[in-house]
């Protein structure tokens, strides 16, 4: 056996364990927290759904409000025909003005109900602003899970590079013994040219997810992110039942469509109260020569008369709200479908992730550490070594990838409550 070639051989695979470990200070990147952080302070369609809720909740005040009252001058004989004085436009020199105080009065409940409707209509503002933001913090969290398995990866495909170069280096030690065949030493290079070309691959990818981050951030795409550090640890999950409750409870999406139907149900009742006439009161008094003669009062009401066009009005009120009620339902079923996709998702992944770690990832280095020695023995050939190689990065990516999927799975599901778990 060559001792110094596997002395060597196990220096290589000791160095390429090392992954470089750099994190600009105060570049974002090294943790999810950071970007959500950055997104949640700047990112400008969640600014405009801020102030679009804060304009809807200023509107509940006056929906509810009184209408302003109006003032009337009505100015009598400006010709002054009765005294035969000139024509004049001031009250005191001519015959008589009257001055109208008009209050209008809607329908008892029609202002309460129009408050109801705008306060109906600010919760669906603020919940399409939480929509917004649970959606965006989604697509960041799986992003960055991603981003995680590309760095991860290509730290995985040079330590392999690393590995495949160390038993070049070792079969042409033993080629120059005559103890192997040349065509080891070929098999060797092509290994490392096949992993060379997989890590082109894989830094487009990250590349990509780089600029993929930016954006969601609205940040240049060139701006630079640290590397990833770790992932989220993945919490206890409630059971199916309890997940459902918390959906149908907090979901951004069924809360919008729940005040869409209160909205709608506000309306259509208004609609109905439309069928009775509104008021209007005043106070009238009267100036003759400079001084206040008599004083009258008002009341004044339309007639609903078209009875016709509001039936029209009650039974498109009536569909709006049966539409809102529909699409309530339909998200509802959808939602709770896709929740129990994705639980059953994250289910799968958690047990690939034990399987990969508990067997498949200690028994493919066991193999490789085996074939080494065997083939340092001349017991197997390179080819068999090669492939338990390649056996153990495949169970490496198996674990990543299983890591990732759980990542991704758990975001869906926390954007399904409207809520990390």
């Amino acid at each position: 056996m060559n001792r110094p070639a596997t002395g060597m051989l196990l220096a290589v695979l000791g160095l390429a364990w090392l992954t470089p470990a750099w994190a600009e200070s105060g570049t974002p990147g090294a943790s999810l927290d950071s970007l959500l952080e950055i997104a949640r302070r700047q990112n400008p369609e969640l600014a405009a759904m801020r102030l679009e809720a804060s304009a809807a909740m200023e509107r509940v005040v006056p929906a509810g409000a009184l209408p302003d009252p109006t003032l009337r001058m009505e100015l009598m004989d400006i010709t002054n025909r009765s005294t035969e004085a000139a024509p004049n436009l001031l009250p005191g020199r001519i015959g008589s003005a009257k001055y109208t105080v008009i209050q209008p009065l809607p329908f008892w409940g029609k202002r309460d109900l129009k408050r109801d409707a705008a306060q109906a209509e600010s919760e669906q503002a603020r919940g399409r602003y939480d929509a917004t933001w649970v959606d965006l913090a989604a697509r960041i969290k799986a992003t960055y899970a991603q981003y995680y398995l590309a760095n991860r990866s290509i730290a995985l495909t040079r330590e392999m590079l690393a590995l495949a170069a160390g038993l070049e280096q070792f079969t042409q030690a033993r080629y120059s013994s005559g103890l192997v065949p040349q065509q080891d030493v070929l098999r060797a290079q092509v290994e490392q040219t096949s992993l060379k070309s997989d890590l082109l691959v894989m830094e487009t990818e990250r590349h990509h997810l780089h600029s993929r981050i930016n954006t969601l951030l609205r940040r240049q795409a060139s701006e630079p992110l640290a590397e990833p550090e770790r992932l989220r640890p993945l919490p206890a999950v409630p059971d199916h039942a309890a997940l459902e409750a918390l959906l149908l409870a907090k979901n951004p999406q069924l809360f919008v469509a729940q005040a869409k139907i209160a909205a709608a149900e506000k309306n259509s009742e208004l609609t109905e109260r439309n069928r009775y006439p509104d008021f209007a009161v005043g106070v009238f008094p009267t100036q003759m020569n400079g001084r206040i003669a008599e004083w009258g009062v008002m009341l004044e009401l339309n007639i609903p008369l078209q009875q016709e066009t509001r039936r029209a009005q009650e039974r498109e009120a009536q569909s709006l709200l049966g539409a809102a009620q529909a699409r309530r339902d339909g998200a509802r079923s959808q939602l709770v479908g896709e929740l129990s996709e994705n639980l059953a998702g994250l289910e799968a992944a958690k047990s690939a992730l034990a399987l990969t770690r508990g067997s498949l990832k200690p028994q493919a280095e066991l193999n490789y550490q085996a074939a080494l020695s065997a083939y340092e023995n001349g017991k197997v050939d390179f080819a068999t070594l090669l492939e338990a190689q390649r056996q153990m990065r495949r169970a490496r990516l198996e674990e990543l990838k299983a890591q990732v999927e759980a990542q991704l799975r758990l975001a869906d599901i926390e954007r399904l409550l409207g809520e990390d778990l």
